[in-house]
């Protein structure tokens, strides 16, 4: 119904706002019965995201993402926020159109169109916004006029990060060297092995407006973000983190480790040469790999591709130099089923 698509355009044009899908911080499989849909792990987590956005200044946070149909939004968790909500729906043979659209599997197609039913049928006491037959620039000018510009904060204090053991595996490496597809497959290769596992992208839980001069890549929001999910994943039964992101400094690593002292966290840094780089930048810019937010190459002219490419294959030379890494990978000419083998192998997972 265009929930990310609007919510983001939100986050972009107002100042000091984050931003956070609720699906990412929820990728912790498989689901157990108690929480069908992961709802109340996302709740619990959002809470502690909640409380680091603001302590890095944020005056408000938008949360894109669906509910449970039944109960709703988990606001227990959320008491130290002043909540706003505002349900999107549409008709469901437009929704059918759009979950079409997007290719989703025929049975989380029909799953979705079931809970949109549950939601127009329910008690809910929501505002509701109804998208049927509008674009998303529709739509945002109407939610715009609904949210208010926020100040920004003065940042801090930061929460206490929690003590959560377990293992880490975090891939880092340039742009489109493959990460979050390497990482994915190693995370579902060990889901399938029975072990209840995590995973996080680390770009998705450090969404804020604007970048700050002594944090630009908003590592310390990040680290906190990602202590936050682990401790919940933990509690949920995981004792394994798939984690994908970049680092440029050793300073930075650092700072995660800091932030995760009981865990035992492997940096594998992945490495692609010029022409291998030029190539997936291109297809990403062609659509290919997962579609996310904040995705600076998808559906991008020829001139911002040519830009990215450059910047990323300084990137990688600069990671070499710098060592960045417990363990460097080599991903030239193989597929992402090659490298997520010799990575699982490495790790015994």
């Amino acid at each position: 119904m265009g929930k990310s698509a609007v919510a983001w355009e939100l986050f972009t044009g107002l100042p000091a706002a984050g931003y956070i899908d609720i699906d990412q911080v929820g990728m912790c499989f498989p689901e157990i019965p108690s929480d069908p849909g992961r709802t109340l792990l996302q709740g619990r987590i959002l809470g502690r995201a909640v409380a680091n956005f603001a302590a890095a200044g944020a005056g408000c946070l938008i949360v894109s993402g669906c509910i449970d149909s039944r109960r709703g939004i988990h606001t227990e968790y959320l008491t130290r926020a002043a909540l706003t909500v505002l349900r999107m729906r549409c008709d469901q043979p437009e929704l059918r159109r759009r979950l079409e659209a997007r290719a989703r599997p025929g049975e989380q197609r029909e799953s979705a169109l079931r809970d949109a039913e549950v939601l127009d049928r329910g008690s809910l006491d929501y505002p509701v916004l109804d998208t049927t037959g509008r674009t998303v620039a529709e739509v945002l000018r109407t939610v715009r006029d609904r949210w208010p510009d926020q100040p920004v904060r003065q940042p801090g204090p930061w929460p206490d990060p929690p003590r959560t053991p377990g293992e880490i595996l975090w891939l880092c490496g340039t742009t489109a060297v493959g990460k979050s597809m390497i990482g994915w497959e190693v995370a579902d290769r060990s889901r399938r092995a029975g072990h209840i596992t995590g995973f996080v992208d680390l770009q998705q839980i450090g969404f804020l407006h604007p970048a700050t001069g002594h944090d630009a890549g908003h590592h310390r929001l990040k680290a906190a973000n990602l202590a936050a999910v682990w401790a919940d994943f933990h509690g949920y039964g995981a004792r394994r983190l798939v984690v994908v992101g970049p680092v440029e400094h050793h300073s930075q690593v650092l700072r995660y480790l800091r932030t995760l002292p009981a865990a035992t966290v492997r940096l594998y840094r992945l490495h692609a040469g010029p022409d291998q780089l030029a190539e997936r930048i291109r297809q990403r810019g062609l659509g290919g790999g997962p579609p996310i937010a904040g995705d600076e190459l998808r559906g991008r002219p020829a001139v911002v591709l040519a830009r990215a490419r450059e910047a990323a294959v300084a990137q990688a030379a600069a990671l070499e130099s710098a060592d960045i890494g417990d363990v460097r990978i080599d991903t030239d000419g193989r597929t992402v089923e090659d490298v997520a083998d010799e990575i699982s192998k490495r790790r015994g997972w």
